[in-house]
């Protein structure tokens, strides 16, 4: 077992716990093995901190080795939000993709398979799923992250994903209550507000984490939103009639609360870390999660004294702090046993996990096939019967020759990055060798587009077209000069579909795109 520090005081050792930082590099640095030695219990890991799968479990075990209970956290929530997969892009499609489907077994099975591959590579607690119901079509930071607009179907593949990731032993920490979907601000850049009744918010927001709740989902995160009707003054982060009133008291939630990124604007520009992470705790936060643009020793350092500071003088009761640390050794203690019961299970032949990580072929592009929604011109829906996806024999021509594929592509959110590629232009380009490519964006993307393509079929990427009106007018200078073209939609599909052939994939997940380049140049897939 890990033994700490004998020169750190409890209140130290506290506020340490109740830390989730990040750091730069892929191996571990002093200052973090240090902090885990004097009673941090929490890492998260970015794309920055992983090169390979391999990689990633050498610097979990160093961690280990250091606290063999340490909780390890990474944002992986499968489609555009990977950490895994960040050079490549995931071999998992995302929440509403799976939406899209509405198979929660299927949902269930894609949890499941990646809470294994994290587990493999260390990693015991996922911040996902988001459980936000995307009500608001224009939500700049949720999307294609959420399951759907509807909230019982939010709800059930809510529940399908928290058991199937914490069947793998991986602790689900889902996000961002109180409901971060009805939004139109980006809570990385600024305090988003959501002006709905209380009441709207019970039926609408609050339904899927009922749901994350009843599957025993060991985590939540809160929102850096304000909601007036339910606190007028402070975000839900640091409300404690948000999460002490409602989340413990309504809703009777016994587990761990984690803040999301305290470094976001939200919190940052308006209170500062520091105090934030004070209020926080103070309204019934548990774990503050940092390190996503801060990732040093100092921060560590500040948030530690702050903390201690408060203690001292009365601002955050002690007790609180201690509960707090406490729920964090808590769900440490869950990680620690599952990883020995898989073990076990392991040891005696009866694991239910593959020995290798499953690939592209297996559950996760089986999944995004499932969720691709093919129209031709006209509006005509090419679905086979079984709403799989895949356009039935004779309706529609593959491409034969290679064609260019014209990207038109916004600036991804915060929670996106811009490390990850998207597109289908390296799948086309498998299936159809001498595919070319170029990214367009702004007022003349159109014409530069059509210019750059040559007499060559035009396939048009686009993501969230209805968000952008530049990508709609250059989708619009393309299909009138080139009507023959193929439009590939990879964020939601909001807008009608047009082209002489539209597929959505309902997200920019590697598989996404692969699944999409199969329509289009005739590929059984198999």
């Amino acid at each position: 077992m890990t033994t700490l520090a004998s020169g750190t005081d409890t209140l130290t050792r506290d506020a340490l716990t109740v830390l989730q930082p990040g750091f730069t590099g892929t191996t571990a640095p002093d200052w973090v093995l240090r902090n885990l030695g004097e009673g941090l219990a929490s890492v998260g890991i970015f794309g920055r901190n992983i090169a390979t799968a391999e990689q990633l479990a050498d610097l979990t075990a160093q961690l280990r080795a250091e606290r063999d209970d340490v909780l390890v956290a990474i944002d992986e929530e499968g489609g555009d939000v990977t950490r895994l997969e960040v050079r490549t892009g995931s071999s998992f499609p995302g929440n509403n993709a799976l939406g899209a489907v509405d198979d929660v077994a299927l949902t269930q099975e894609v949890a499941a398979e990646l809470g294994r591959r994290l587990a493999a590579c260390g990693v015991n607690l996922n911040w996902a799923p988001s459980a936000d119901v995307n009500s608001n079509p224009s939500n700049p930071v949720i999307g294609v992250r959420s399951f759907g607009a509807d909230p019982d179907l939010v709800a059930r593949h809510t529940a399908a994903y928290v058991t199937g990731l914490q069947s793998a032993g991986v602790a689900a920490c889902t996000k961002h209550f109180p409901g971060h979907g009805d939004t139109a601000v980006d809570s990385h850049h600024a305090l988003p507000r959501i002006d709905v009744s209380s009441e709207i918010l019970a039926q609408r927001e609050l339904t899927p984490f009922r749901a994350a709740i009843a599957a025993g989902s060991r985590a939540l995160m809160t929102a850096h939103i304000l909601v007036p009707d339910l606190d007028a003054d402070r975000p839900a982060t640091l409300s404690h009639p948000v999460l002490t009133d409602l989340l413990r008291g309504e809703l009777g939630y016994d587990g761990l609360i984690v803040t999301d990124g305290m470094e976001m604007q939200a919190i940052a520009a308006t209170y500062g870390i520091e105090r934030g992470s004070v209020l926080a705790i103070a309204a019934g936060a548990d774990a503050i999660c940092v390190g996503g643009g801060l990732s040093d020793a100092d921060t560590v350092r500040r948030l530690r004294d702050a903390l201690v500071t408060a203690v001292r003088t009365g601002e955050l009761p002690e007790t609180r702090l201690a509960d707090a640390a406490e729920r964090v050794r808590a769900l440490a203690r869950w990680t620690a046993e599952a990883r020995t019961a898989k073990a076990e299970t392991a040891s005696h032949g009866t694991s239910s996990a593959p020995d290798h990580p499953s690939t592209d072929s297996e559950i996760g592009l089986r999944a995004a096939r499932r969720a691709l929604r093919i129209t031709a011109a006209g509006g005509v829906d090419l679905r086979d019967a079984s709403g799989g996806g895949r356009v039935r024999p004779g309706d529609s021509v593959p491409l034969t020759e290679p064609p260019y594929v014209a990207a038109l592509s916004p600036v991804a959110n915060f929670a996106v990055g811009n490390e990850t590629p998207w597109g289908v232009a390296a799948e086309l380009f498998r299936l159809l060798p001498g595919t070319e490519t170029g990214t367009f964006t702004g007022d003349s993307a159109g014409l530069a587009a059509l210019a750059a393509a040559g007499r060559r079929r035009i396939v048009a990427v686009v993501r969230d077209e209805h968000r952008h009106p530049w990508m709609a007018t250059a989708l619009d200078t393309i299909l009138r000069t080139r009507p023959d073209t193929i439009v590939v939609e990879m964020g939601l599909p909001q807008a009608p579909p047009r082209g002489a052939l539209h597929i959505a994939t309902h997200g920019a997940a590697r598989v996404c795109g692969r699944a999409a380049a199969e329509v289009i140049a005739g590929s059984t897939g198999e």
